[in-house]
This record gives structure tokens, C-alpha cells and sequence, in this order.
């Protein structure tokens, strides 16, 4: 069963009539963890705002539990829960108060539905007298998170919810998402985070509006289609340079303590070739090794084939 069907929806902007969505089409299934993976400004944001009635799209069609995204919108948003990349419950507020307000919104109590958020809330009950505003952005993220479920939503909408936040809040949201998945909602979640993508059933991979890919994450990193390899040497910087200019490399990024590199020739012979020459350049403790690629490896690829 479907939750969600986007088809070849458009969205611009200004006077120039700029894209921010261009022509997207996906499905996401009941249930199913879905990814948005893409950078700032890529259309994460204008296409979560469509599907969730906040934004009207300039063409195509989108249905959210079935319902029409213009025609059903007062249907959709009392089955969807939001939570925006900017925090944006009431500050003034406590955290006991801010539930509250959320559930009277939708014409529930926090008791009602209580068992689906309580995982979550226990982590922040011990702050409930707190106004939400002093809370830090882990406790934000988390009672974002609840208010956004009290009403208990078929469909979870999270626009970059880690975004900001510490590595070890990030561990734990998404740990959250497993046991929402456990619930039977289904969730669509949009990240910068490539590494975060391995963490979803399926992703989308999209830039400047477009989406570039829509798989599981194992099939996108199969479909990689040349071999990669991690350098090293002591002068990075200089590595990198070199490493542009040699002809019969096809790729070469940055990527933390290595560049990853692929060759246009995949001839066995040219990581050793390749070390030769570096070395000829005045390279030194030099180290070249043969790696699985990862999501940004395959999202750098899919931006190069697409002219992005």
C-alpha cells in the first residue's frame, strides 16, 4: 500500500521563476522509512512544505494517505505530523504546556496517546517545568518530536530534524525513528547527512530540485561504476593539487584524512603507476587503498553525470 505518491511535481520562485522543485515523482510505501538526501537549497524543504498542504505546488499531483494535496488538505493535516528544520514551538511555553497545546489542537490529550511518545518524553519529563526556549538542542529535537506525534499521525513528516544538533543526540533521534517505525507510521525524513542516509530503507538523492536517484542504499553504493580508492600522503593539500592534474585520473574529492579518487583507466596496474608518480613529485609516506564507495562518493558521481 502506498502512504505517499508525488508525480511530477514543480515548484519556483521569484521573478525569475527559479526551480526548487522540478518535476519530482516518488512513492513511499505504508510504513516504510524514507529518505531525502540533498544538500541546503536542493528542494527538501519546498517539497516537505507541498506534501504537508503548507505550499501549493505550480504543477504536477501529490496524495498523502490517499487524500489530494489541494482538494483533502484539511483531511491531511489531521493525519500528518510535521517537524520543521527551524524549531518552532512556543518558547514562552513549558515543555508540559507546549504538549498540551499541541494535543487541544488536535482534539486529544497527552494520555490518549501517551504509549506512542512516552520513549521519547521520559528523556524529557525531568524538564517539563522548563520553558521551551532554555531547553538544549537535543531536548528541543526531542519535544519537537512529540508534539508532532500526540495526535498520533499516520504519516511523519521530518524536515533536516538533526540538523545542528550534537553527534550523540543524532545517535538517539534516530534510534527514536526505529521504534516510530515499530508503530506502523511512516516517516519521510530529509538530511544534508549523507552518512545518515544508510540509516533509511530507501532514499532519493536530489540536487538543485531534481532528483538524481531513488533507492536502497546498498543498490545506489552497488551501482557505483568504477572502482575508488582512498590517498594519503604527508602534504594533503599538495596531493590534491597533483592529483587534479594527472590526466588519467577521472575523479578526485576531498574526504576528511584521504581523497578518494577514481582513474579513467582501470588497468590493475595504475594504483601503482599512480604512487610512482607521486613520488617522482616529491610525495612522500605515501599510501593508496582500494575502498567501498559511500552515499556522498555515489551523490559527487550522480551531480558530475547530471551537470550539477
Amino acid at each position: 500500500m502506498v502512504d505517499v505518491q508525488v508525480t511530477n511535481i514543480s515548484k519556483s520562485y521569484g521573478q525569475e521563476r527559479q526551480n526548487a522543485v522540478d518535476q519530482v515523482s516518488f512513492s513511499v510505501s505504508k510504513g516504510e522509512l524514507f529518505g531525502l538526501i540533498g544538500p541546503d537549497g536542493c528542494g527538501k524543504t519546498s517539497l516537505f512544505r507541498i506534501l504537508t498542504t503548507l505550499l501549493l505546488p505550480d504543477s504536477g499531483t501529490a496524495s498523502v494517505n490517499g487524500f489530494d494535496i489541494v482538494k483533502d488538505f484539511r483531511e491531511i493535516r489531521r493525519r500528518v505530523g510535521y517537524m520543521p528544520g527551524k524549531f518552532s514551538l512556543y518558547p514562552d511555553l513549558t515543555v508540559e504546556e507546549n504538549l498540551h497545546f499541541f494535543a487541544t489542537l488536535f482534539d486529544t490529550t497527552i494520555k490518549a496517546n501517551y504509549d506512542l511518545i512516552k520513549d521519547i518524553y521520559v528523556q524529557i519529563a525531568p524538564f517539563k517545568d522548563r520553558r521551551a526556549g532554555k531547553l538544549s538542542g537535543g531536548m528541543k529535537q526531542k519535544l519537537a518530536l512529540c508534539c508532532a506525534l500526540i495526535h498520533r499521525p499516520t504519516v511523519l513528516f521530518l524536515d533536516e530534524p538533526t540538523t545542528g544538533v550534537d553527534t550523540v543526540s543524532r545517535k538517539e533521534f534516530w534510534e527514536m525513528l526505529k521504534l516510530l517505525k515499530g508503530e506502523g507510521i511512516t516517516i519521510l525524513v530529509s538530511t544534508p547527512y549523507m552518512d545518515e542516509a544508510t540509516l533509511c530503507e530507501r532514499i532519493a538523492l536530489i540536487q538543485k530540485g531534481t532528483i538524481m536517484s531513488i533507492d536502497t542504499p546498498d543498490q545506489i553504493i552497488h551501482q557505483f561504476p568504477k572502482k575508488i580508492y582512498a590517498v594519503m600522503a604527508r602534504n594533503m593539500g599538495a596531493l590534491l593539487a597533483d592529483l587534479r592534474s594527472i590526466q588519467h585520473i577521472s575523479s578526485c574529492n576531498a574526504f576528511g584524512q584521504y581523497h578518494h579518487i577514481t582513474f579513467q583507466d582501470e588497468d590493475v596496474r595504475t594504483p601503482r603507476k599512480l604512487i610512482e608518480e607521486l613520488e617522482y613529485r616529491g610525495h612522500v609516506d605515501m599510501e593508496i587503498t582500494l575502498i567501498d564507495p559511500t552515499i556522498e562518493d555515489c551523490f559527487i558521481n550522480l551531480m558530475d553525470r547530471h551537470g550539477n
